[in-house]
């Protein structure tokens, strides 16, 4: 049924149509309708084989193989073409398996990333995942809500949505329960229909479930997507070079090709030519590009999972190890995130306590040890008595209106037989303002008691109330309050945390500290940390705020923690980083997804708000500092490998074939066969895919890693040219034998320079001096070495891809090069990376 079909009836006839009720679904109710109706969700099927199989054949390098393939078909090399198709088979095997597993493997991981609801079943408010929702569920929404599915709101108290994920209009749209006096398809005139993916800024609803997954609005259009839409820098660049790469190598296999029909004139073959410039451009472009970044992220995202660190977006792996400032708040990642209560400032501590839990969100269920993310919550519970519990259920609460960034409170009206009582409970400052009984010196004392127990890094909420007749109300009515005492808490500090901070300055990593605490509290776990020297290194948002911009930009550099910060200031001091850094920034609640959205790398811990949630790149089920600098670690170890693998093929493949292009312009013949090109880069694969999963020297994570295209072409110019020197070596000094010995022989100097190569580009030191080769490296480069003399050396080889067996003068002569080849790249290497430092 569509949406429109509830916006014109009450409240009691939508749950009646729904078979649902006020008090929710029973538990065996919703367990009977999870079996005959379909999950909650859009589209989250698991990695279809078939289509990655498929998706293999889809790239312009796979057609140029079929192209060649035909085309040695068509004059009457059928040989060539069969091994042709094989090569096509085979690395697109390599290419299936490999994104299969990676596929299926981030599958798993973005199954953990479900949102969670607040659901009413018999009676009593419980937290699910959506996929578990059904139809008639009764759900509960407040500030920092993603909505789950398609609702009907039943009870409202202040909603405020953001719609604009759906309709493209940014204004926030207000929501209320009464029925319309005729249906709309409209979604701008269903003020009483909540649509699933829209975002709950404030206020707070109840809701009952009328449509799930693709049967949503939000289904229908299909815009929700799995990861955030966000690219990377590396990706953007990374994309440029391929760019760059194809156009270079394209205009120089039509020179060629020209080149070769006007030197050799009518003797030319130009079918061989043509297959040969195919062969060349298949040959050198690096087509295992795509594969080895999706390898190494993925092979990333999955070492990250097992220390519980699960990424949104793949590419944001990579991104980790850009990371030069890391902002954080405090709470759960500096601090244990365990609240205690350690003093009052009170005439009567039972009665503060009281306040406290009445004005707590485990006064609204039946069982108070149920669950709950506020810390302040679980510190005051765990502090009350038998006797006050017992008080407390004698109480009902009546409305609220929940915590938010900008009012720093929450407020009640709860009713005790016919008394009603409205309390109030926040921020100091926020809060004694209201509390009419209170003189100036009172202000000031109590002030200066918050302010102390601030410097032993201790946080303070303020408690208020007054007696209220009326059973709603509004912010309006939180005015002429009575005092009711201060509860001073305390977070204390991880064990793990100096540890942490001396790990990221040793990457060259600077924390900073951005918290709605007080200065007090932040100057005091500033200290204990070891990133503040004294109290002058803190600035207040506000403060923040009355700088020039100059002195913002400065201040932003230099000053490690910012306390009493609003969503807005927390999006300006990251914006005013992003200008000279790349930033990463760990958060949780409402108000730090503009800040999430805005910064390069953006983090949140598990029980997060579903906004923040859904802003970010990672998710850290374990929310502790060390865990993120390990993290930024990997990071720094998957581009190191992507751009060790770039440096390489570059090396490798562009010395290559320049001296194969220009060489044939010389001699009658082709230096080298097309299949045997192509069975070249086809034994080249898979060592240099493997350097996805290669170790790193230790001095390669110690900076903040950034893409440079000038580093890397820089190095594999210098290189790549001692790569065609010694091609042209081979080339002179078997071009006067016959054309099968010139091809054998550079076909297998090719192959053992190439691995050659890989041994001395993956480390900046001497390869001696280097951290060893994993496994994963040292197999595939012995494999393709045995393989090379396997086939130049047997019956089969030679047959199939027309070698002769080298002779043994022949094959020292090779070694000889290929030695001679890897001590010039190794001096030259040195003495680049020593030039650059």
């Amino acid at each position: 049924m569509s949406f429109s079909e509830y916006t014109n009836k009450n409240e009691n006839q939508v749950l009646l149509e729904l078979k649902s009720d006020k008090n929710g679904l029973t538990k065996t109710e919703a367990k009977k309708r999870q079996k005959q109706n379909k999950q909650n969700e859009i589209n989250n099927q698991a990695p279809n084989g078939l289509t990655i199989f498929w998706r293999q054949f889809c790239s312009p390098f796979i057609y140029i193989l079929l192209l060649a393939s035909g085309l040695s078909f068509f004059m009457g090399e059928r040989i060539d073409s069969y091994i042709i198709l094989g090569i096509v088979l085979l690395n697109t095997l390599l290419g299936f398996f490999q994104e299969y597993h990676s596929a299926k493997s981030l599958y798993l991981l973005k199954k953990i990333l479900t949102h969670r609801a607040r659901v009413i079943r018999d009676s009593e408010e419980i937290l699910i995942n959506s996929e578990e929702l059904v139809i008639g569920d009764i759900i509960k929404l407040v500030a920092g809500d993603i909505v789950p599915a398609d609702l009907r709101i039943t009870n409202n108290n202040g909603l405020i949505v953001d719609e604009s994920i759906l309709t493209g209009e940014s204004i926030e749209i207000a929501k209320n329960e009464k029925p319309l006096k005729k249906s709309t398809k409209n979604l701008y005139q269903a003020q009483n229909i909540l649509f699933s993916g829209t975002k709950v800024i404030c206020g707070e609803a109840l809701a009952v479930v009328i449509a799930m997954g693709a049967n949503t609005v939000m289904g229908g259009v299909s815009k929700l997507t799995v990861e955030t839409n966000k690219k990377s820098l590396f990706e953007k660049n990374i994309y440029q070079f391929s760019k760059f790469i194809l156009q270079l190598i394209l205009i120089t296999i039509v020179l060629i090709f020209v080149a070769n029909l006007l030197i050799k004139g009518e003797s030319a073959r130009i079918m061989e030519i043509l297959l040969f410039s195919i062969a060349l451009a298949v040959g050198v472009i690096p087509e295992a590009l795509p594969l080895v970044t999706t390898l190494s992220l993925s092979k990333g995202a999955l070492r990250l999972a097992k220390n519980k660190v699960i990424v949104r977006r793949l590419s944001a792996v990579e991104d980790l190890g850009g990371i030069e400032i890391l902002c954080t708040d405090k709470t759960g990642t500096i601090t244990e995130n365990i609240m205690q209560i350690v003093d009052f400032n009170s005439a009567s501590k039972e009665f503060t306590l009281l306040l406290a839990g009445l004005a707590s969100e485990k006064i609204k269920q039946k069982n108070h040890d149920n669950d709950t993310n506020n810390s302040f919550d679980h510190a005051i519970w765990g502090g009350i008595s038998k006797k006050i519990k017992a008080e407390l259920n004698k109480f009902t609460r009546i409305a609220e209106i929940p915590f938010s960034p900008e009012r720093r409170r929450n407020s009640v009206l709860v009713k005790n037989n016919n008394k009603k009582e409205l309390i109030v409970r926040g921020a100091v400052e926020f809060v004694l303002p209201l509390c009419h009984n209170l003189t100036e010196e009172k202000i000031t004392e109590l002030s200066k008691w918050q302010k102390k127990q601030g410097l032993l890094g201790r946080r303070v909420i303020a408690l208020a109330y007054k007696n209220f007749s009326h059973e709603k109300y509004t912010v309006k009515n939180e005015t002429d309050f009575l005092f009711g005492g201060l509860i001073s808490l305390l977070d204390p500090i991880k064990k793990t945390t100096r540890e942490a901070i001396k790990k990221a300055e040793a990457l060259g990593v600077q924390i900073k500290i951005l918290t709605g605490d007080s200065r007090e509290v932040a100057v005091s776990v500033g200290q204990k940390i070891g990133i503040l020297k004294n109290e002058n290194q803190v600035l207040t948002g506000d403060e923040f705020c009355e700088l020039s911009p100059e002195k913002q930009l400065l201040a932003v550099q230099t000053i490690p923690i910012f306390a009493r910060v609003s969503p807005e200031q927390k999006f300006q001091i990251i914006e005013k980083l992003q200008k000279t850094k790349n930033v990463g920034y760990l958060g949780e609640g409402i108000n730090d997804a503009p800040a999430l959205k805005l910064a390069n790398v953006s983090m949140v811990v598990d029980h997060a708000c579903d906004i923040a949630r859904d802003s970010a790149d990672i998710v850290l089920l374990n929310p502790d500092l060390n865990v993120i600098i390990d993290s930024i670690k990997s990071g720094r170890e998957i581009f190191s490998n992507i751009v060790k693998y770039l440096k390489i093929t570059l090396i490798s493949n562009f010395g290559n074939f320049f001296a194969l292009a220009v060489s044939s312009l010389f001699i009658p013949y082709l230096p080298m066969l097309t299949v045997q090109i192509l069975l070249l880069n086809l034994l080249s694969d898979a060592p240099m895919i493997s350097i996805a999963s290669d170790n790193i020297d230790r001095e390669e994570i110690k900076k903040p890693k950034q893409y440079g295209v000038h580093e890397v072409i820089s190095i594999s110019l210098v290189l790549g040219l001692i790569s065609t020197i010694f091609d042209f070596l081979f080339f002179a000094i078997f071009m006067k034998h016959n054309p099968e010995e010139l091809q054998t022989a550079w076909f297998l100097g090719s192959v053992l320079t190439e691995i050659a190569l890989i041994y001395s580009v993956r480390t900046k030191h001497w390869f001696w001096q280097a951290k060893r080769p994993s496994k994963t490296v040292l197999i595939p480069t012995i494999f393709a070495v045995a393989m090379a003399f396997l086939l130049t050396t047997s019956s089969f080889g030679q047959r199939l891809f027309h070698f002769q067996k080298p002779s043994t003068e022949h094959l020292l002569i090779i070694l000889l090069l290929v030695s001679g080849y890897f001590i010039v790249s190794e001096i030259l290497k040195k003495a680049y990376y020593r030039k650059v430092k």
